[in-house]
Order: structure tokens, then C-alpha cells, then sequence
């Protein structure tokens, strides 16, 4: 097998968790690795100019360093991708070369997100007005490393928003080295509506995605936007190379234990219950406690896990109560799953 055909390889997945801020950091991403081992997992985004500053810290790859805090992951977490924000080549292989050596499987390059404070950074999904740009970050990033270079974006952002302006970006950026193309199928307008919005009011467009997959059989194209269910996911499958699930994962994380099984054709894997997946976290737990760190970044993210059934709302205050009083440790977690499984859940 060639080099082409390798890193084509790496970077196919059937089934990923989409990057968001403030949602998927290590703790969330030892939760849903206790739901499924095959998919693709980010992190949230990371700034490539704040890599750079980190690294001139002292101390900085140590235990709860500052580079540690924006890198450091557990290896149960893998395949995991890292995704940087930036626009400057020399910044971005930088950021690279540091995620090549703390063992990330692929680094990605934000272009999709809309928000105010990314824009004036002059990255994000205003860079979809200059492709050629994102290619010279691209082309920087995979002479940087050896780690497969993926794009998140957009189908347009504003007025750039026809499908030959998509497919100009698309081969502008494949030809840099872009092994994977993860397109929100949705505009995005960045003067008028704020990030929530613009992942619900543009129109969903997947026949664009199908089409540039139809167009551009050659390449990597995995679609977002939308996707609430695994059945959803399985269709768009006959159409693109991959699913990207992003909020309905965050908030809804036991819907997909069975992706491993129906998405990744793993036979061997059941569908954990819910009991499975909080003790699942206990060893994570006393790791990062017995490192000093609390408990609740860990356990808010529990709180989606039961859902629908008698007795989640009291099981979620419980959790709440007790794993944010000071000292709250492992413990909480065990005693949570025990009574998940009294309950049958």
C-alpha cells in the first residue's frame, strides 16, 4: 500500500463526534469512549497562536502545565483528533509538530465556526472566503507532521454561497494535502445571526454534500449538520464516506451505543447500559482526582446519560449535589452506578 493510499486510510471513519466548545473536552471523551470504541473523537478547538504561548511557559509540558491543559489526553481517548483555529501556516505546523509528538491520530483545521470572537482572530468559517490561504495553512501543516491534515467547514459563508464557490474551496484545499473534508451542510451567515443560530436557521443542504462527493469521488467526505439519530447516520452513509454528530451526541450520549455495532460492522460489541458508562469513568476519575483535580468536570457530563425514565430527574440532582461539594471523589461515581443498575439501567 502506498503512501496515498495509507494516509487515505487514516483518515476514513465512518462515524465521529464533532469538535464543540465547552462540550468536548477528556472528560466528555472517556464518557463516550465507554459507548463506542471505534469512532473518531475531537477535541474542542484549540488556538494555535495559544499552543505557541503555552509553550513558552515554564513547566509547560509538565503535570498541569499550561501545554498539558491544552493537549494532555488519556490514551483510552484514541482515535482522537485535534483541532486548531488559526491562519497562520508557521503557527499551525507548529501546533502540529506538538500534536504529532503528544500522540494525536489526526489534526483538523477549524473553517466552520462562526462566532464573533473566532472571526476576529481571522479564523474559523470567514476563512472559507480564502481558499488559498487555508490551502498555504493546510500545505504548512502536512509538511509539518505526519499525521493525516483534515478540514472542517461550510458549504458558503454570506454570499459566497453557490455550489461551484464549495467545490473552487474544496480543490483548492484537497490539493494542499486535505485528506478529509467534514462539511456542514449548512451556510453559515457571519453578520446577523449568532453561533446557535447558525446551527439551525440556514437550511440543511445534503444534496450539496452528496453532490460533491458525486463530483470529487477521490476524496475523503464525511457530513454534519442535522444528524439526530444513528439511522440518520446509517442513510447519509449510502451517499458520503462518514457521519459527524456533534449536540445530539452531547445531549443524548446513549443513543449512539450502538454505533460500533450497526456504523462500524463490529459484531462483538453490546450496547452499554447507562450503569456501564458511569462506572466506566471511576478508574478516569481517580486518576484525575488523585492528581488533584474535582470531581464535577467530570460528572457534569453524566447528567444527559439517563434520560426518559423514572427516577432520572432525582438521579441527576443527586449526582449533581454530591459530586460538586468539596473533597467529592471516585466514590460518588460508584455509588451513582449502583443505583443506576438497582433500577435496571
Amino acid at each position: 500500500m502506498d503512501g496515498a493510499m495509507r494516509q487515505v486510510e487514516r483518515c476514513s471513519y465512518r462515524f465521529s463526534v464533532a469538535p464543540m466548545m465547552d462540550c468536548t473536552d477528556r472528560h466528555f471523551r472517556v464518557l463516550m469512549r465507554q459507548i463506542t470504541r471505534h469512532s473518531l473523537l475531537y477535541t474542542e478547538m484549540v488556538v494555535a497562536l495559544a499552543l505557541h504561548h503555552a509553550r513558552q511557559a515554564p513547566g509547560a509540558e509538565a503535570p498541569g502545565g499550561r501545554l498539558e491543559r491544552l493537549l494532555g489526553f488519556d490514551r483510552i481517548e484514541k482515535p482522537i483528533a485535534l483541532q486548531l483555529g488559526g491562519d497562520d501556516p508557521a503557527l499551525l505546523a507548529e501546533a502540529c509538530r506538538l500534536a504529532e509528538a503528544w500522540g494525536y491520530d489526526e489534526v483538523n483545521l477549524n473553517v466552520g465556526c462562526p462566532s464573533d470572537r473566532v472571526r476576529k482572530g481571522r479564523f474559523g468559517a470567514c476563512l472559507m472566503a480564502h481558499p488559498e490561504q487555508v490551502a498555504a495553512c493546510v500545505a504548512a501543516m502536512a509538511a509539518a507532521c505526519s499525521l493525516p491534515v483534515t478540514v472542517k467547514h461550510r458549504i458558503g459563508i454570506d454570499h459566497h454561497d453557490s455550489y461551484p464557490e464549495l467545490l473552487g474551496f474544496v480543490d483548492t484545499v484537497a490539493a494542499a494535502g486535505a485528506c478529509r473534508f467534514s462539511v456542514h451542510a449548512r451556510k453559515a451567515w457571519l453578520e446577523g445571526l449568532d453561533p446557535k443560530q447558525n446551527r439551525t436557521i440556514p437550511p440543511l443542504r445534503y444534496d450539496w454534500v452528496h453532490r460533491l462527493k458525486r463530483d470529487r469521488p477521490q476524496l475523503i467526505v464525511e457530513l454534519n449538520g442535522g444528524l439526530e439519530t444513528p439511522e440518520a447516520c446509517r442513510q447519509q452513509l449510502d451517499h458520503v464516506d462518514g457521519a459527524m454528530v456533534g449536540r445530539a451526541a452531547y445531549a443524548h450520549p446513549l443513543r449512539w451505543a450502538g454505533v460500533d455495532r450497526s456504523l462500524h460492522g463490529d459484531p462483538s460489541r453490546g450496547e452499554p447500559q447507562a450503569s456501564d458508562v458511569v462506572r466506566g469513568l471511576v478508574p478516569h476519575a481517580e486518576r484525575w482526582c488523585g492528581r488533584g483535580g474535582r470531581l464535577w468536570p467530570i460528572a457534569r457530563h453524566l447528567v444527559h446519560v439517563v434520560e426518559g425514565v423514572p427516577g432520572a430527574r432525582r438521579w441527576r440532582q443527586a449526582l449533581t449535589e454530591a459530586a460538586s461539594r468539596p473533597g467529592a471523589g471516585p466514590e460518588v461515581l460508584e455509588l451513582a452506578a449502583r443505583q443506576l443498575e438497582d433500577a435496571g439501567h
